[in-house]
């Protein structure tokens, strides 16, 4: 997601002006527009009409959810000052957030016209570009912001993004690696582990065998992304016999069916000494991974037999026999980035409703699940989001369903991972692991992928994968 930049001077004509954008600036650094919104309240009491003032403003309405406001403050910067580039910045990303990315582009040229040595300028530009799917002048655009600000870690995140999404691998991944040094981002091991009871930090790994040493792994970013890299463990337990791995316990009934993956801990405190370590969303760049070298061949991933009698005792019980059984999943965590773009309405999935044949399977969990209480469609709906505990649970239930669908979550992966036919409904500008207008995945034999065919319209995708369904007559 972009940022909304602030002003880079001001020159405010009294010290209170200053004193008050300033103290708003710092509150902002620190997360806290409220604060910041009541320190600018001050300042424009003194210059309402002030742009710089007026586009601090707009930075903190958005920050507080109030993009309209954000709107009408930086079109009333743009009034008293047309040169206002940071104005145009902030109606791009505002635009790009609300899908209207003609216009954010529009304003992201601007900006770029305005200010061309301003790094921040392009880096917008590229973020809506990207959403607009012109991936090759996203490229040079974060290409030009990395160039007038080496040391900005945004503008290598997005060039990453635009390089993985595109199938360039080996240089996407390098760039990749700046996603730690974002703001907010906590490193993947805290530095008082890496430092502990040592006088120098203790090294990322580089991909070499390390026999007499020992490895950490961390199960960093989301579920998706852990089962995903989860392929992995094989090749460094080769390298590198029993690693240890930081994860949170929800992983755990994955990472321990793989070789490598038997020393989990989810504390801290718990680890044994190691030598060296490595986030697992980072191990396709220590292998080297591209497009054709994916470890893909077979299904890494099983469900215990004994949660598969269970479930499908229970699935049996709860539906009519002779009825394809479709899970579905609707909504992510609200918490993602990008999740206002991921997930849809239980209602959207309409046409799979409407099937003859099917019964369908919610596996959604989080506040979503609610929606289940609205369903009206003709195939029957059985909801087992509440008795679902752990992913073991959900790798039983995957098991003995004809065919999952649903957006960009985890459970896609789990699908994938463990081989079992699914459909992924993707946003017009996907995350960069499902590449670019590819109606299949050679990280997920088994899956497919439904992409909308325009920004926010899920119907076309919808409509795809309920077409493709051949339930038995």
């Amino acid at each position: 997601m972009g940022p909304f930049i602030l002003p880079q001077t001001a020159p405010f004509r009294r010290p209170e002006e200053r004193h008050f954008a300033v103290l708003a600036d710092r509150h902002m650094e620190q997360g806290r527009p409220d604060a910041a919104e009541r320190a600018l309240d001050r300042a424009m009491a003194l210059a309402p009409a002030d742009p710089a003032l007026l586009c601090r403003a707009a930075a903190v309405s958005a920050a507080l959810g109030r993009p309209e406001q954000a709107a009408a403050r930086f079109c009333r910067a743009l009034q008293l000052a047309c040169d206002q580039a940071t104005a145009h910045l902030g109606l791009c990303e505002l635009r790009r957030r609300q899908s209207r990315l003609d216009e954010a582009v529009a304003h992201g040229r601007v900006a770029v016209m305005l200010e061309p040595s301003r790094p921040d300028s392009y880096y917008n530009l590229g973020i809506a570009l990207y959403d607009r799917l012109d991936i090759g002048q996203a490229t040079a655009c974060e290409r030009k912001a990395v160039h007038l600000a080496p040391e900005s870690p945004g503008p290598h995140f997005e060039l990453a993004e635009c390089l993985l999404l595109s199938g360039q691998l080996e240089e996407g991944w390098r760039e990749y690696e700046w996603r730690f040094r974002l703001p907010g981002v906590p490193s993947p091991v805290p530095p008082t582990i890496l430092a502990a009871d040592r006088s120098d930090p203790r090294p990322q790994w580089d991909g070499r065998p390390m026999p007499p040493g020992r490895l950490l792994l961390v199960a960093d970013q989301g579920f998706g992304d852990v089962i995903q890299f989860a392929r992995y463990l094989p090749l460094v337990h080769a390298l590198c016999p029993d690693p240890l791995i930081a994860c949170s316990p929800d992983m755990a009934p994955i990472l321990r069916q793989l070789p490598g993956g038997r020393r989990l801990y989810q504390d801290w405190n718990d680890l044994p000494d190691f030598d060296a370590w490595h986030a697992l969303s980072g191990l396709p760049g220590v292998f080297g991974t591209t497009l054709e070298t994916i470890p893909a061949a077979t299904a890494y991933l099983q469900a215990d037999p004994r949660k598969i009698d269970h479930w499908r005792r229970r699935l049996d019980e709860l539906l009519p026999k002779g009825l394809m059984r479709i899970g579905i999943v609707w909504a992510g965590r609200s918490t993602h980035g990008n999740d206002h773009n991921r997930s849809m309405r239980l209602a959207q999935l309409a046409p799979l409703a409407a099937l003859d044949g099917v019964a369908l399977v919610s596996l959604q969990k989080g506040p979503a699940q609610a929606e289940v209480g609205t369903y009206f469609g003709r195939a029957p709906l059985v909801n087992l989001g509440p008795e679902i505990t752990d992913f073991a649970d959900t790798m039983g239930i995957v098991h003995g369903l004809a065919r999952v669908v649903g957006v960009d979550t985890a459970l896609i992966h789990l699908a994938g991972a463990m081989g079992r036919p699914a459909s992924v409904l993707l946003p017009y500008a996907p995350d960069w692991r499902w590449l670019l207008k590819r109606g299949t995945t050679p990280w997920y034999p088994t899956v497919t992928l439904h992409r909308q065919h325009k920004p926010g319209r899920w119907d076309d995708a919808v409509r795809e994968v309920a077409s493709g369904l051949h339930p038995k007559r």
